[in-house]
């Protein structure tokens, strides 16, 4: 049995060499978090009454605040195809969404957070129409200023889409506004074009003293030079908060996954430093520690058998005391439900915990996935391409062992054909990486800096392979 799990290993070894993954055995990504029973990953926490009363709360320590530890992202709201609010083709599900804002706020949670980028400019609308039926001092709305193409730049063009969102939320004040993905494409450069040099970063500093916004911050993605000058200005801008990725994973090995990364370890603590609250993102790195290979899920469960694999993760950053609230994007019921056990009240993690799960994130970075956070800052495609389906569907395969190794491996060709039908189940094929030109207008789009048409070349050229049965 030795025998055969080595000469197992070796075949996948030498698979990816000759995929072109074997170099980039350190980098991990997105499991398909499209489909709706990946957040529980089949391993579902018991099931019974979730308590209403039990929800856990941090509180602000300038504005004192009383915010719910679970905090709920409105970048993938349910839309009538049954997709995560991509397809242009359908609209958003607003009955489903009001019946998921209801279970939320019915269990405590008072944290939407949304932008005008997300669900393809449809998550404001959806979202204020969903709260515009509570009391306005009964949740908290956080957004973003989206100003990413160079044309939303100037001065006007971000006011602009700033007051817009007051219109699509309905609302006349924001309780937290954010600066967007502040460190991606150029960094600097970028920062300094997007807000100060237009004069923008100086009237949101006035917007908040009027009032109209209540906590001004910022999200933090790619360049550490961003990140550490707009902490060097808190004496002027005081930051209210920062958004900033923390999962097990990112906690030591930020790098690992993508070089353009920060440890969130270092990220977190000099947050603390300041004493600014941190806000969670990508707790399951864009799903994919909900969706962990089997044998890493045995021992998650192995340990604590009655939660389920996304649980250890939104514990992990739910157990920082600097911590304000973790973000989740819950499309399905089943997913909101399964948070809402994990955080009423919340269950913090012991120092042996903290180990186990350094052990597990060790484990993880064997898995040559593609650092995808299904953020869709990518999309649309002008070429059709669903870029961020094609990334899902191959990391899914990965962490499943569905990616093919040898052609004379015995499980070749049920692999084989897992691939290839998934494939086409999970994406049209007018949308799949064959159809990619290498226009390279998402790469600047990117915040995790990976190079699009590089990797949809290769997926297709593997492919291709698979369907001609060319792969060794």
């Amino acid at each position: 049995m030795e025998k055969k799990d080595r000469k197992e290993e070796i075949n996948r070894r030498e698979f990816l060499k000759r995929l072109g993954v074997g170099a980039a055995a350190s980098t991990i990504g997105l499991a398909g978090c499209n489909s709706r029973n990946n957040i529980v990953s089949g391993n579902r926490s018991a099931q019974g009454e979730i308590p209403t009363d039990q929800m856990t709360y941090r509180t602000h320590p300038r504005t004192g605040d009383k915010v719910s530890l679970l905090g709920y992202g409105c970048m993938r709201w349910p839309d009538t195809s049954g997709g995560a609010g991509r397809n242009p083709d359908a609209d958003l599900d607003q009955e489903t969404i009001n019946r998921l804002v209801d279970k939320a706020i019915a269990h405590g949670v008072n944290y939407f957070d949304t932008s005008p980028a997300y669900c393809m400019g449809r998550s404001e609308r959806a979202t204020g129409i969903a709260l515009k039926r509570y009391p306005r001092n009964t949740y908290f709305i956080a957004t973003k200023l989206s100003n990413f193409a160079p044309s939303t730049w100037s001065r006007e063009a971000s006011i602009a889409m700033y007051r817009n969102s007051f219109k699509e939320l309905q609302v006349d004040y924001i309780d937290y506004l954010l600066l967007h993905g502040v460190g991606m494409g150029n960094g600097m450069k970028e920062y300094e074009e997007r807000y100060v040099n237009n004069g923008v970063l100086d009237f949101l500093l006035e917007e908040r003293e009027a009032g109209r916004i209540r906590n001004l911050g910022f999200s933090y993605h790619g360049d550490i030079k961003v990140f550490d000058y707009l902490l060097s200005i808190h004496d002027r801008v005081k930051w209210d908060f920062v958004q900033i990725q923390l999962n097990y994973v990112d906690w030591k090995h930020a790098k690992e996954v993508n070089t353009r990364n920060t440890d969130a370890e270092y990220l977190y603590g000099e947050l603390q430093k300041l004493n600014i609250p941190a806000i969670i993102m990508e707790p399951l790195l864009g799903g994919r520690l909900s969706n962990v290979p089997t044998h890493v899920a045995n021992t998650l469960k192995l340990r604590k058998p009655e939660s389920s694999v996304a649980s250890w993760a939104f514990r992990f950053a739910g157990s920082f005391p600097g911590v304000l609230t973790v973000l989740s994007g819950m499309t399905y019921m089943e997913h909101l439900e399964d948070n809402l056990r994990t955080f009423s009240p919340l269950d913090p993690l012991t120092d042996d915990d903290k180990v186990f799960l350094e052990e597990t994130a060790q484990l993880m970075l064997r898995y040559p996935t593609i650092p995808c956070n299904d953020c869709k800052y990518c999309m649309p495609c002008p070429y059709g391409l669903d870029i961020p389906a094609v990334l899902l569907h191959y990391n899914k395969c990965i962490n499943e062992g569905n990616v093919p190794a040898s052609s004379q491996d015995e499980n070749y060709r049920k692999a084989r054909r897992a691939f290839l039908i998934g494939y086409d189940r999970s994406v049209p094929r007018l949308r799949q990486a064959s159809h990619c030109i290498g226009c390279d207008q998402c790469v600047h789009h990117c915040p995790q800096g990976i190079n699009i048409p590089k990797e949809m070349q290769r997926i297709d050229h593997f492919v291709e392979d698979l369907k001609q049965e060319r792969v060794f």
